[in-house]
């Protein structure tokens, strides 16, 4: 059973920087598309980023320009590089690993991220 961590969560002022980590404990993110998604409170779960095992990426309009998504494929993880935070990005990040002859679909426990004004 392969288990995704997230991790770089935290508390950050609007303008500032995070790192988000999507560690997985197989070799499965190189070769699976790996989505991060957050959800904030009240609100649907939004799609943010993703990044394909071919290493195509695409992103939300709301974090164009702002938010980068990357993979280690030594290290297993999918980083996503948040810049220029804004309180309305506060919510619940969670990564997503899709992949395999099965469709299989690896969740993390979700790590958070709170912007303050």
């Amino acid at each position: 059973q392969v288990q995704l961590v997230e991790s770089g969560g935290g508390l950050v002022q609007a303008g500032g920087s995070l790192r988000l980590s999507c560690a997985a404990s197989g070799s499965i993110l190189s070769i699976y598309a790996v989505h991060w998604y957050r959800q904030a409170p009240g609100k649907q779960r939004e799609l943010v980023a993703t990044i394909t095992s071919g290493a195509s990426t695409n992103y939300a309009d709301s974090v164009k320009g702002r938010f980068t998504i990357s993979r280690d494929n030594a290290k297993n993880t999918v980083y996503l590089e948040m810049n220029r935070l804004k309180p309305e990005d506060t919510a619940v990040y969670s990564c997503n690993a899709v992949g395999g002859p099965r469709l299989d679909n690896y969740w993390g426990q979700g790590t958070q991220v709170t912007v303050s004004s």
